[in-house]
């Protein structure tokens, strides 16, 4: 089942489905590391408010939840 990274849950292992978006959102996204295929275990998340922070090929990144909502994963 896939989701957004905003949704899902702390400490939980996801595998980059899709990046929904322009060139733009997938060049960050790609000079953080994050592409499709990777696995991204989600560190922290606020339920309401703040970034969410994850953890890709072992370094920690903070993503707004705009962002976030523009990646699509599906539970490990």
């Amino acid at each position: 089942m896939a989701i957004t990274l905003d949704l899902a849950k702390e400490n939980q292992k996801v595998k980059v489905v899709d990046i929904s978006g322009g060139w733009g959102i997938r060049q960050r996204l790609g000079c953080l590391g994050i592409h499709p295929g990777d696995i991204i275990t989600v560190k922290r998340s606020a339920i309401m408010r703040g970034p969410i922070l994850i953890s890709v090929h072992g370094n920690q990144v903070a993503l707004g939840r705009g962002v976030a909502r523009r990646v699509v994963v599906e539970a490990e």
